[in-house]
């Protein structure tokens, strides 16, 4: 067992042990030496903890001692005169509390049920939720202010808000941190943004005053912790931290209803030093997307997406689990997946860019191990002609299959890693890797991983590209490959070769 983090208010903590995201048994956890719950889980959050206080936590035989952070000062919301019956507006009352709260104190939601819009952090305080917090926003668009994306004056240039890629007019979000640091979110609230009673997914391509919000945006933040809170029904994507660095987003639960047009769970956009832990995803697009903007964005800002760790997450229902793109014109380098569980998604690992995202959208250095899927319909795919968004699929120079001349519109895909990974009840492929003519991808590794079909699967479709193909119990289907190297992997139930490729195959 070690240690995570340690705030004022609560700490979480993860067994050292190898299973994806469940432990083989049900366990007690005692506190003090006093039964505080049961877990099957590998990542352990323990909350409403006093601040600056020694606790003994016993766990499976094993003992820690921790002691909690220290805060200057506590504010109890309730001190704010503030309704919390869900039907008057807090808003203004809690943004008030956060602005007087002093550096290293705590803002205390009090347990009730608040209605709100927006909620802007500010640096060097904790927000902590008591136990039976619920957050319920406005539905109607025109209550929410909104981040211009670009603000010029003759010397200075500001980015509020940004959409897809873009810096455009967005809606501010539930929560809302602009060039903050060192702020805690914790605690198991309830924040339903209540989408579905609004028009965000009527004609949500449509931009109407705004982008949509996001449940959580986090723009040029640094050394940010959330924890704890379940979050769903959110007008666009859940969580949507830009521009920052040194986060972690820690036993989190992130829902949105299934069908839901871009509703994806957690997606860092131009981020570095990433730690997603623990968290449960169930959404209506992609689970976690990592993204690194549009070419244009690329060639002004020159930031990838990077070091980022995923762990002991559970992906149980999305288009894919873990994704690349499509937005990734900055690149996305150094990721690693592990010990989490994939179950009905419709794909694991998922990449999606296309000509025209640019030579600096370099995705490199990619690693999944420790990972068990099942019911995923494709568990890998790597798609270099994606076909949707702004100047998707129609355009000819995205979808054709001819060689096209290299130029600082082709992006580039390099080395993956997939090791120690059982995939069952596979559907239509084990992996589809669609490199481009000009610019193939450079080398897929599989080492010890195993593919176990649905023997009663139907075809569909693995790829969203313009000419689609069915495929049915599939093996791995390789266009515009160089290397694909095989160690100790198995294809129990497919139809067809194992591996179909036009570039070196090496079997170990």
């Amino acid at each position: 067992m070690k240690v995570i983090y340690v705030g004022t208010r609560f700490i979480v903590l993860e067994l050292d042990n190898h299973l994806p995201y469940f432990n083989d048994s049900l366990y007690d956890i005692y506190v003090n030496d006093k039964f505080y719950q049961k877990s099957d889980k590998n990542v352990i959050s323990l909350y409403d903890l006093t601040p600056n206080t020694n606790y003994k936590i016993k766990v499976l035989g094993e003992e820690l001692s921790v002691k909690t952070a220290k805060e200057t000062i506590c504010l109890e919301t309730d001190l704010f005169n503030t309704y919390k019956d869900g039907i008057n507006d807090d808003t203004i009352k809690l943004q008030q509390a956060i602005l007087a709260c002093p550096e290293g104190g705590t803002v205390y939601v009090n347990k009730g049920t608040y209605l709100i819009t927006s909620l802007f952090l500010k640096s060097n305080f904790n927000l902590y939720f008591e136990d039976g917090v619920k957050f319920i926003t406005q539905y109607d668009r025109k209550h929410f202010p909104v981040l211009p994306g670009i603000i010029n004056n003759s010397e200075n240039e500001l980015n509020l808000g940004s959409f897809e890629g873009q810096e455009l007019n967005t809606f501010s979000s539930c929560i809302t941190g602009i060039n903050v640091s060192n702020v805690t979110v914790a605690g198991k609230a309830d924040i339903d943004m209540q989408a579905t009673l609004g028009d965000w997914y009527k004609n949500h391509n449509e931009v109407r005053i705004a982008c949509r919000p996001y449940g959580v945006f986090l723009n040029r933040c640094d050394n940010i912790v959330m924890a704890g809170f379940f979050i769903h029904d959110t007008p666009c994507w859940n969580i949507h931290p830009y521009f920052s660095s040194n986060l972690q987003f820690l036993d989190l639960r992130i829902e949105n209803p299934v069908g839901m047009p871009t509703t994806d769970g957690l997606d860092p956009d131009a981020c570095s030093d990433v730690l997603i832990l623990g968290c449960e995803f169930k959404v209506g697009d992609d689970c976690i997307a990592i993204k690194s903007g549009t070419i244009d964005f690329a060639k002004k800002y020159l930031r990838p997406s990077s070091n980022i760790t995923i762990r002991n997450c559970y992906m149980a229902q999305g288009h894919g689990g873990v994704v690349f793109g499509s937005e990734s014109s900055g690149g996305i380098k150094n990721v690693i997946v592990s010990q989490s569980l994939f179950v009905g998604t419709d794909r694991g690992l998922r990449i999606k860019t296309r000509r025209g995202r640019g030579r600096y959208g370099i995705i490199s250095n990619i690693t999944f191990d420790n990972i068990r899927m099942d019911g995923v319909l494709t568990p890998f795919v790597v798609n270099m002609f994606y076909n949707m968004g702004p100047k998707g699929g129609h355009d000819p120079f995205v979808w054709s299959p001819d060689k096209q001349k290299v130029d600082m519109s082709t992006p580039i895909i390099e080395d993956f890693t997939f090791s120690n990974i059982i995939c069952d009840n596979v559907a239509l492929a084990a992996g589809v890797f669609l490199g481009l003519p000009e610019e193939p991808i450079k080398k897929i590794t599989f080492k010890n991983v195993h593919f176990n079909y649905n023997l009663n699967a139907k075809p569909g479709y693995p790829v969203m590209v313009e000419h689609k193909e069915l495929m049915q119990r599939k093996g791995v289907v390789a266009s515009n490959v160089l290397e694909i190297v095989l160690d100790d992997v198995t294809f129990n139930g497919n139809i067809g070769l194992e591996v179909e490729s036009n570039g070196k195959i090496e079997t170990l």
